[in-house]
């Protein structure tokens, strides 16, 4: 009987999924092989290899690595500090960092736009203290400050939640045994986190690959990513067809990263909760 009420407690999910992923995924993997006339054709997913489409894609790929590694490098020390003043998961600090995420994502990236502006918050302050005025809007860096800005709290939690189920007894007998500060977080600390790591690069990685909105707003549409060249197929050409044809390999990412994810996250130690 409990199994009965189960299966129907599962159902709104499953309408859902069925809604809303599966559906939405069955239609950019049929448009993405097939032509205008309906005929089977691989012309969609070759045309990853296009120069303008490799240029944007590689653009997209080292921007998203850039942001990535500085998210880690931020985040890591932020997670440590955070786990060793004893904060639990419900604490008013993450509170803090999660509290972002509840905003809209276009909304806290036009902040940024209207921060980095010629005339903006940011050199109106720098103005009137005298001192050079920033300009860095519609370049590559605006763009990867508002990747970091946007998906830090997606590296911060994972790594945050590996480290607080880290054994202390552990790192006691490491110290105990004679390992340095050093010592201890190369060989043990770091690899026991590992999971975490993963999870958060992965968490960063693929969203910033794949955005079309902040290179919108922060890069002045003059600096096209993968994302924006998708987006441009489906809302201003009207081709569904090459627009899902590049989803689709973009797709790849994804699969791989949850492929690396589940290798070296096999306990799901480094979700985000």
């Amino acid at each position: 009987m409990k199994n009965k009420h189960s299966k129907w407690l599962a159902m709104p999910f499953t309408v859902w999924s069925i809604l809303f992923i599966i559906i939405p995924l069955f239609m950019i993997w049929y448009y993405g092989f097939v032509d205008s006339e309906g005929t089977f054709t691989l012309d969609n997913i070759l045309a990853i290899g296009e120069p303008e489409h490799l240029k944007a894609l590689g653009i997209s790929i080292v921007l998203s690595l850039i942001a990535t590694v500085i998210c880690l490098v931020l985040a890591y020390p932020l997670a440590m500090i955070l786990s060793r003043l004893g904060v639990n998961q419900n604490s008013f600090i993450v509170l803090i960092f999660i509290l972002p995420m509840w905003m809209n994502f276009l909304l806290r990236t036009l902040a940024w736009q209207t921060l980095l502006e010629k005339t903006g918050v940011i050199n109106s302050i720098l103005s009137f203290l005298h001192l050079p005025t920033l300009n860095i809007i519609n370049t590559p860096y605006a763009i990867v400050l508002g990747m970091v800005y946007n998906f830090l709290p997606f590296m911060v939690l994972p790594i945050y939640n590996a480290i607080i189920k880290l054994d202390k007894d552990v790192i006691n007998a490491a110290r105990d045994l004679g390992a340095n500060g050093a010592q201890t977080f190369t060989k043990v600390i770091f690899p026991l986190t590992l999971p975490g790591v993963i999870s958060g690069i992965t968490m960063v990685f693929i969203p910033a690959l794949t955005t079309f909105v902040i290179s919108n707003l922060l890069g002045g549409g003059k600096i096209l990513l993968i994302g924006n060249v998708i987006e441009q197929e489906f809302t201003q050409a009207s081709n569904w067809h090459l627009g899902s044809g590049l989803s689709t390999v973009m797709m790849l990412f994804i699969i791989i990263s949850m492929i690396l994810s589940s290798i070296f996250d096999k306990d799901a130690e480094g979700g985000m909760f």
